[in-house]
């Protein structure tokens, strides 16, 4: 027996598999098809290509009812992979999670093989703050998240680089560091990958350049052993002036993206249209396809070659399970568009 994908899950030894026999076990296992391609030169069969079980895609469910729910949440609108807060976003004091809420969430990704599990860091977080009582209680706010992220077991754990205002940007980049690493002071969780998200610059904030992020982790690296990696948001990109959009722009912001900050570190994306313009600096998520960004622009993100391994996870405005499955249900459609990267 061998495993699918490295997550345990045993596929007989049949030999050289035909392409029906590899489609009706993934339908059947993972519950999505696979794209054929058919014939190619001279009738030579083409290579079967799998688009939908090489992607992670998901989206950011709700934990209001218990952990348990929110992995349930991400399989019954069609994810294996999601995105939750730990605690409230726009509160300070938090409460450790229930230990056996964690053992049934455990149970639920397991059964449904839901990875990787991110956690996005309450919003009051802002690690580059020069006030004092912001400052430590940032400090102390994001170790609770690492804290929680550690007994939920998450894979990743994402913050936003935070505001420099009234400073540098140099110094605020600093403060972040500084910040980060007194919140790991004698913090160790195997496993566990902060992930610094890009931004869409408005204001004072830092992240809207790969080289504010990349000064971070270098900084940081420095003053903690606590891994640091990237998320990449599309909405943010293209609200901070990267034409993703574009074929031509889209390879360039790969291509910068991974001198800059390397593609390997980039774990996680984030998948959310754009209501506002290109470089309008505007934070305001759309669902897929209804944005600035489009279906057309999201097809060639879904499947250049240096991202189509990255887990999609989205920030869309929905209210309900039908909305969410429908954003799903667009990414997955448009992954399996063919590739002229």
């Amino acid at each position: 027996m061998r495993s699918a994908g490295g997550r345990g899950i045993s596929l007989p030894r049949y030999g050289v598999c035909s392409a029906a026999l590899i489609e009706a076990f993934v339908f059947l296992t993972f519950g999505f098809c696979c794209h054929r391609p058919g014939k190619g030169a001279a009738g030579t069969p083409r290579q079967l290509t799998c688009y939908k079980r090489c992607l992670r895609i998901g989206i950011h469910t709700s934990r209001s009812k218990s952990l348990e729910n929110s992995g349930l949440e991400a399989h019954r609108v069609g994810g294996n992979t999601f995105q939750i807060f730990s605690a409230s976003p726009r509160m300070w004091r938090a409460s450790r999670p229930d230990p056996t809420d964690i053992a049934r969430l455990t149970a639920v990704r397991q059964r449904f093989d839901l990875s990787p599990l991110v956690i996005h860091t309450n919003y009051l977080v802002n690690l580059a703050s020069l006030d004092p009582e912001i400052r430590s209680k940032s400090v102390a706010s994001f170790r609770g998240e690492l804290d929680r992220a550690n007994a939920i077991a998450a894979d990743y754990l994402v913050l936003h680089p935070g505001n420099f205002k009234g400073q540098s940007l140099e110094q605020g980049l600093a403060a972040f560091a500084l910040g980060l690493a007194e919140s790991a002071t004698g913090f160790s969780a195997p496993g566990l990958t902060v992930l610094l998200e890009n931004t869409v610059g408005s204001g004072h904030q830092i992240g809207r350049r790969f080289e504010e992020l990349r000064m971070i982790r270098d900084l940081a690296a420095r003053e903690t052993d606590l891994p640091i990696a990237y998320c990449l948001d599309t909405c943010h990109l293209f609200a901070a002036g990267f034409n993703i959009v574009d074929p031509a722009g889209l390879t360039e912001t790969v291509a910068s993206a991974d001198k800059i900050l390397g593609l390997d570190q980039v774990k996680v994306i984030h998948a959310n249209d754009s209501k506002g313009a290109l470089g309008s600096h505007l934070d305001r998520h759309e669902n897929i396809g209804k944005g600035q960004i489009g279906e057309a622009g999201f097809a060639r993100i879904l499947t250049h070659t240096k991202l189509r391994d990255k887990p999609f996870i989205l920030e869309t405005p929905v209210e309900t399970d039908e909305e969410a499955r429908r954003d799903i249900d667009a990414l997955k459609r448009l992954s399996a568009e063919p590739d002229t990267m």
